[in-house]
């Protein structure tokens, strides 16, 4: 049975595959998407999900259109003034 501590830490089994060390990844912990940033910090590796940023234009394109109508914020102000440069 794994060991587990109050800060919710828990064993897990090293092997190796091939010529790289591998974890076992208890299922609390899975992370999202299939690949990761390890960085080392003192004895502790840390383990990171590496998620792909979508572009800009990927975002935008996958949201619905707005179909309500916007408000006239500037209704109540003054005319604008022609400034000479």
């Amino acid at each position: 049975m794994p060991k587990s501590n109050s800060q919710g830490a828990r064993e897990a089994k090293l092997f190796r595959n091939n010529r790289s060390q591998a974890i076992r990844i208890p299922a609390e912990f899975e992370l999202p998407g299939e690949t990761v940033l390890i960085s080392r910090d003192g004895d502790r590796l840390i383990v990171e999900p590496l998620q792909r940023r979508a572009s800009l234009i990927a975002l935008l394109d996958s949201w619905e259109p707005v179909e309500e109508n916007f408000p006239d914020v500037d209704e109540h102000l003054p005319p604008l003034r022609d400034v000479e440069l």
